[in-house]
């Protein structure tokens, strides 16, 4: 399987980053707005599950209703998480991307870099003017 999926939101920097790099990787990749469509709970209960993180590690609280709904109540369970996902996936952290080698919460967006089943094609610098790709195709590491 080469194929890739992200769960993308257009509004969010982060999100079109990565998108960009899956693509400078000459990867058209499914792009599913998770805002628009959002994954079953079975589904995003897997992509949590296979990113090796915890609910509360993907709980989205900038831009979101997490205060409001007191989501950093500790006593909360992951089962009550997963329903304040499923009725706001604003709370979900994003972007998720699915490829053949694994699923990660690239946040920060050069996360999907390690889970890309083919190179960078050429220079990538990031919306905000970080440079993260060569013009060679190799990675540049901040703060050399």
């Amino acid at each position: 399987m080469n194929e890739v999926t992200i769960y993308h939101n257009p509004d969010c920097g982060t999100s079109r980053n990565t998108l960009a790099m899956i693509r400078n990787a000459g990867i058209e990749p499914v792009v599913i707005e998770y805002l628009r469509d959002p994954p079953s709970r079975e589904k995003l209960v897997e992509l949590i599950t296979q990113s090796g993180l915890s609910v509360r590690d993907v709980l989205r609280q900038k831009g979101t209703p997490y205060a409001e709904l007191n989501l950093d109540n500790p006593a909360l369970t992951e089962d009550q998480l997963l329903d304040a996902m499923m009725a706001h996936p604003i709370l979900i952290n994003r972007p998720f991307v699915v490829t053949s080698i694994g699923v990660r919460l690239c946040r920060p967006s050069e996360l999907v870099l390690a889970i890309l089943p083919e190179s960078q094609r050429g220079a990538f610098t990031k919306e905000g003017g970080e440079v993260v790709i060569d013009t060679e195709g190799k990675r540049v590491r901040s703060g050399n």
